[in-house]
């Protein structure tokens, strides 16, 4: 388990804590003593900085631990932050793709439309956009798959290019 050191969402830290002590079937006054192997650095100094006896149980420990380090809790994000996930110019469909896919990751309970909307949205003008504009799609297995023969596609063009080598990227005026 990873050290707290104040940085991070608190909330995570403490269920995973949780977590680990119901595994061991640990007792309220283990849980409270077992906490501060837990934290480090600035967590620690707020621990040690709680007055003797001032803690009652684990959960009013957990409870003043989630007060002081709140500020710190991961930024939620929703389904419309995708819009803002753009695939940039020269960006090859694959890095997009990537990009894409983690932004989503970051979204709880988002809807295959959301998804959908969020990926046409964010395209550059071409032919996988011109392609996915023609026919929509309403899953999103088939969007990803006409995405994955467009990007190979692309790749097999440019392996075909008599001059292409590895890393090296030629302009239209040098072809």
């Amino acid at each position: 388990m990873n050290l707290y050191d104040g940085t991070t969402d608190p909330k995570h830290h403490l269920s995973n804590f949780k977590s680990r002590m119901y595994l061991v079937d640990a007792s309220d006054a283990t849980r409270c003593k077992a906490f501060s192997t837990t934290l480090r650095k600035a967590a620690m100094k707020w621990f040690d900085s709680l007055p003797p006896r001032s803690v009652t149980s684990f959960d009013d420990l957990s409870y003043k631990f989630l007060m002081r380090f709140s500020i710190k809790r991961d930024k939620v994000k929703h389904a419309p932050s995708l819009l803002g996930v753009k695939q940039e110019i020269g960006e090859p469909l694959r890095d997009y793709m990537e990009r894409f896919n983690k932004a989503c990751l970051e979204i709880q309970d988002l809807s295959t439309e959301a998804v959908i909307m969020g990926l046409v949205n964010g395209l550059q003008e071409g032919l996988f956009s011109q392609s996915i504009s023609k026919r929509h799609s309403t899953f999103l297995s088939d969007v990803q798959e006409r995405a994955k023969k467009y990007i190979n596609m692309k790749e097999n063009a440019r392996l075909r290019e008599p001059t292409w080598q590895p890393g090296h990227s030629h302009s239209s005026k040098e072809k």
